[in-house]
């Protein structure tokens, strides 16, 4: 990876991305997940680059969308969309569109990553050092789990967001000199869409529990729409909430619908 000199409000700017990743999970829902804490990573960068306001809240508005990955590859993903901002604001080469395509693709892969090696790998060492300090009483082993375990995710956090950053710039001006920017795009976007497909699949669950008795033969009603087409009535229930998005109501209120619907439902025994 080539190596910039970064200017002093650049630094600036990343130090301040740094501090406001962590808030990762403090502003998780189930809506959004981890876009709150996205946009708030993202608001030094549109201070940096967004001297109309009407931009800048454009912008910081299209960046609190849903976004979740790994709490650490979080800073990854954050350096590499600070570099394509700035490629959009300085150089007007990559659109809304992309920039929101190549953050989409990127969520499943760094969550997989970041999962494996921290979730299962890191923290399985590290709870055997602190477990074998702890089991002779020694509170060396609470320690010693919060060092390998904790400041490393921080450690790794800050780097990761400077690679980031760094590799977005370069990669972005490779990929204009070689003339794959258009390709690139549509590659993105295609694995977004793929992305929000498979969450949609493994994600939204329409457990119907209708059964209709038809003489002596009773008859699974979820088993006969899921053979016509497996995850169809997930499929249909995202459609219906993406148009009811779209045409003003809040994401709240519908989670509050969903949740008064479903209990009628299951008071009828059908859910």
């Amino acid at each position: 990876m080539a190596k910039i000199e970064y200017s002093n409000q650049e630094k600036k700017t990343l130090r301040k991305m740094f501090w406001n990743s962590g808030y990762v999970f403090a502003g998780f829902n189930m809506v959004k997940m981890e876009g709150n804490a996205f946009a708030l990573t993202m608001a030094p960068v549109l201070e940096e680059l967004y001297t109309n306001e009407d931009e800048r809240k454009a912008a910081l508005k299209r960046h609190n969308g849903f976004f979740n990955t790994h709490a650490v590859m979080f800073a990854l993903i954050a350096g590499i969309t600070y570099a394509l901002e700035k490629e959009k604001k300085t150089k007007n080469s990559v659109d809304d569109d992309t920039i929101e395509s190549i953050k989409a693709a990127l969520m499943g892969p760094t969550a997989g990553i970041g999962d494996a090696f921290f979730f299962n790998c890191l923290r399985i060492i590290a709870a055997g050092i602190g477990i074998g300090f702890c089991s002779q009483g020694n509170i060396l082993g609470v320690v010693m789990f919060i060092l390998i375990y904790g400041f490393s995710q921080i450690i790794a956090r800050w780097y990761l967001l400077r690679a980031g950053y760094t590799f977005g710039t370069t990669f972005i001006d490779s990929v204009f000199e070689s003339g794959l920017m258009e390709p690139l795009t549509k590659a993105a976007g295609i694995v977004g869409l793929t992305m929000v497909g498979a969450m949609v699949a493994t994600m939204v669950n329409v457990n119907l529990a209708w059964t209709i008795n038809v003489g002596e033969t009773s008859v699974v009603v979820l088993d006969v729409v899921n053979s016509i087409m497996p995850g169809i009535l997930s499929i249909g229930l995202i459609f219906v909430l993406v148009k009811l998005i779209k045409k003003g109501v809040k994401p709240i209120t519908l989670v509050f619908g969903i949740l008064i619907i479903t209990i009628a439902l299951a008071f009828f025994g059908i859910f």
